[in-house]
């Protein structure tokens, strides 16, 4: 009998406190976060800068708590099209894209923003604005190179231009950039330019091609990003003539700065692909959360020589 009662004693006890046991359990469930999902179309890892450009961004997902998905379309705008279209039908709460061309990419941030999903450029544009822009102001990269080689020439000398991607943000930028400071050194002639679609094989060819074109007469080359650069520096090692000819890319990929330090190359302007990929999943976060955001965030360029290079060589 005692035993019995013993027994109902505990089911009542049981029944009083079983509704905020309960209850505890659903407030816990409630205020459990669903993890972020960010999607991040890249335009390429075929270099350096693009490598570090994503791995700026996955650290700081990492740090922040958020799955990040990151898909490569090699440069190829309709690939990053169905990247963006699977983004989409994975449900993902935010898109990063670095667009591959400034009008072929556009209807992918279309395509995002139609579906709901917040969507934010970095490193190059697109002519279809997307939520927010994070990167560097390319015109003033090339206004950084073509004054470093006016003042290396004295203000007079034949200079020869090696474009990147057609069509991308950065060539299109970094061309204007240099043809708007060209125009303040009417003796500093551009005698001929082509693109080598940022790959340093392409860049090495073409060089020496323009070395046996031009020979002593073609005294300085910019090259859009240090991957070309650094293939215009292995020509004109190659044929024996890098005292004669200088060389100044974009970016500071470790290749170029080290090439710098042991006076191979002449120099570069720093573009922090590692900051970037940070600042944009910084901003992405801050939108994804409602907060007021900047629509363009531009973290500067800056040049680097052989007198300053250490100091880029440890960031």
């Amino acid at each position: 009998m005692k035993k019995r009662v013993f027994l109902i004693g505990v089911m009542l006890m049981t029944l009083m406190f079983a509704p905020s046991i309960f209850a505890q359990g659903n407030t816990e469930a409630s205020s459990g976060k669903k993890q972020l999902v960010f999607g991040f179309s890249h335009s390429n890892l075929s270099n350096e800068f693009m490598v570090t450009l994503q791995k700026g961004i996955t650290d700081k997902c990492k740090e922040l708590g958020i799955k990040v998905i990151c898909n490569n379309p090699e440069m190829d705008a309709n690939k990053q099209m169905s990247e963006v279209e699977s983004f989409i039908a994975q449900g993902v709460d935010l898109i990063i894209i670095d667009p591959v061309d400034t009008d072929a990419s556009g209807p992918a941030i279309d395509k995002a923003r139609a579906a709901g999903i917040p969507i934010v450029s970095v490193n190059s544009v697109t002519t279809n604005p997307s939520d927010a822009f994070i990167g560097s102001a390319d015109e003033e990269a090339s206004q950084i190179a073509i004054n470093y080689l006016a003042k290396r020439l004295n203000g007079k000398g034949n200079i020869a231009m090696i474009h990147g991607n057609p069509g991308q943000s950065a060539e299109v930028k970094r061309s204007s950039g240099a043809y708007e400071m060209l125009k303040k050194y009417p003796d500093l002639k551009l005698i001929t330019e082509e693109t080598a679609n940022w790959s340093r094989e392409k860049a090495m060819s073409l060089t020496e091609d323009w070395i046996q074109k031009y020979g002593n007469s073609l005294n300085a080359i910019f090259a859009q990003n240090d991957e070309m650069a650094m293939g215009c520096v292995q020509a004109a090692e190659n044929e024996g003539i890098k005292d004669k000819l200088i060389i100044i890319g974009v970016d500071a990929i470790p290749d170029a700065l080290q090439a710098i330090k042991e006076g191979r190359d002449d120099a570069t302007v720093f573009q922090d692909a590692y900051g970037q990929g940070q600042e944009v999943v910084e901003i992405a976060y801050e939108l994804i959360n409602g907060k007021k955001v900047s629509k363009e965030t531009f973290i500067p360029f800056q040049l680097v020589t052989k007198d300053n290079v250490d100091k880029f060589i440890s960031k």
